[in-house]
């Protein structure tokens, strides 16, 4: 039997207005590069983040561009007072008129606000603060969140109203709540960026309207956040030339080309067991590169502390990373620096084979034209006619004898100290690989 309340009668795919999804421009260009565009009216739109990381900054930034394009913006403040919201815009310049503001935590105040003002976007700063006093539990409670989320879902359904609703994060970095909460949304977006750095990181880890995996990059300034247009010149401009254990990866966020410096580190150290430390790399993936490094292209990590990190408080957890990390390693642990106008890309198997990697003629097409002139990548990669030198190489010990890596008489030293006792050296005879015999160990 039908369900007597159903108000949706069905049509005919083919006679409904696509267009009525059309997304409208936040004034936030890197917002909006996320968002595919801008916000869909009836959309609802989850924000996710740290505490102090610029999410309220953002959000208001973003309401003040809307209100500037003639849309009307109500911001509901659950954390924070008209004031303290005042004083904090009074920094970001001109106020329009179309932003409108209230300091409330009910969902019934939230809701008279809405029917009082009529705006076109909502932001809710944040739900984990908004109650329903019909609701027998505590603000913040699994429940709350969940009637809280599903009444402001169906108001922007029904009102065609653009809503944003602000989350808090685990410490893990996960969205607080019920996991219900990111089903019940149209888009959940992951606001990120390391504390001390001023850089900012904004992701879309789902969206029902566009594509996700698009970067919107930020940098925090004294005035608010600030859109970065070439961040790989940001990423690249406080680069040491000359520096044994760096070298430059092309990333790839969605269709947005990165370039990025991987720096390692290799220290003697007098642990059993030697640390493995990743920061902006995942660490089984970095295990999982020293282990090649040592079996498969005889650099010796035994018995020494190894540190990677991806400058700039980036992280990049692409398989495409592979053979930049495996050569700044073997830079470090040589003491030789890789040539400075060299970027690096391509996956590494477990038995040290190179792997091509995808957009590969986009990551270097950004490398050429941020001014280097060689690219190391895998024999079967396909790279078109370019300005850059392209280098191949089938094996990671081929890759590491075309750079002509050798070891350093302070390296070697370091490696005595560090050697555990009854090390025989590897491979099996003894010998250590450098550029010398990498012919031999191939051959093997």
């Amino acid at each position: 039997m039908a369900n007597a309340t159903t108000t949706q009668r069905p049509v005919p795919l083919a006679e409904v207005d696509g267009d009525a999804a059309a997304p409208r421009p936040t004034g936030v260009e890197e917002f909006d590069r996320v968002l595919g565009g801008g916000l869909v009216p009836g959309s609802v739109t989850l924000v996710g983040g740290e505490p102090g990381i610029g999410k309220s900054t953002l959000l208001l930034q973003a309401a003040i561009a809307m209100a500037g394009l003639g849309l009307r913006c109500l911001l509901v403040c659950a954390e924070e007072s008209a004031q303290q919201v005042k004083r904090r815009a009074a920094r970001l310049g001109p106020l329009p008129a179309g932003v409108w503001v209230v300091a409330e935590t009910s969902l019934a105040g939230v809701l008279a606000a809405v029917d009082e003002v009529a705006p076109d976007v909502l932001v809710v700063d944040s739900i984990q603060t908004v109650f329903d006093s019909e609701v027998e539990s505590g603000p913040g409670s699994v429940t709350q969140v969940r009637a809280c989320a599903l009444s402001l879902v169906r108001v922007s359904k029904s009102q065609r109203l653009a809503t944003i609703l602000v989350g808090h994060v685990t410490k893990e970095g996960t969205l607080a709540g019920p996991r219900v909460l990111e089903h019940m949304v149209d888009t959940v977006l992951s606001f990120e960026g390391e504390r001390h750095h001023a850089l900012r990181l904004l992701r879309a880890t789902k969206h029902r309207f566009g594509a996700t995996g698009e970067l919107g990059l930020f940098e925090m300034t004294d005035a608010g956040l600030r859109g970065v247009p070439d961040p790989s010149g940001l990423f690249l401009g406080d680069r040491r030339h000359g520096a044994a254990g760096s070298a430059v990866f092309p990333a790839m966020e969605g269709q947005r080309p990165l370039l990025t410096e991987i720096q390692a580190l290799v220290a003697g150290s007098n642990m059993a067991m030697p640390r493995r430390s990743a920061s902006g790399l995942d660490g089984g993936r970095l295990a999982l590169l020293v282990a090649v490094l040592d079996e498969r292209a005889g650099v010796n990590l035994t018995g020494r502390e190894v540190y990677v990190s991806v400058v700039g408080g980036v992280r990049v957890y692409e398989p495409g990373a592979d053979l930049a990390t495996a050569l700044a390693l073997a830079s470090a642990a040589f003491n030789h620096p890789l040539p400075t106008d060299l970027v690096a890309c391509g996956e590494i198997g477990l038995a040290g084979e190179l792997r091509q990697v995808s957009h590969t003629p986009r990551r270097l097409a950004e490398a050429a034209r941020l001014g280097f002139r060689r690219a190391l990548v895998p024999q079967s990669a396909e790279v078109p006619a370019g300005p850059l030198e392209v280098v191949r190489a089938g094996t990671l010990v081929e890759a590491i004898g075309l750079l002509q890596l050798r070891r350093s008489r302070d390296t070697e030293a370091t490696e005595s100290r560090s050697r555990p006792p009854g090390w025989a050296g590897r491979p099996a005879d003894g010998s250590p690989i450098d550029a010398n015999n990498i012919a031999t160990q191939s051959a093997r």
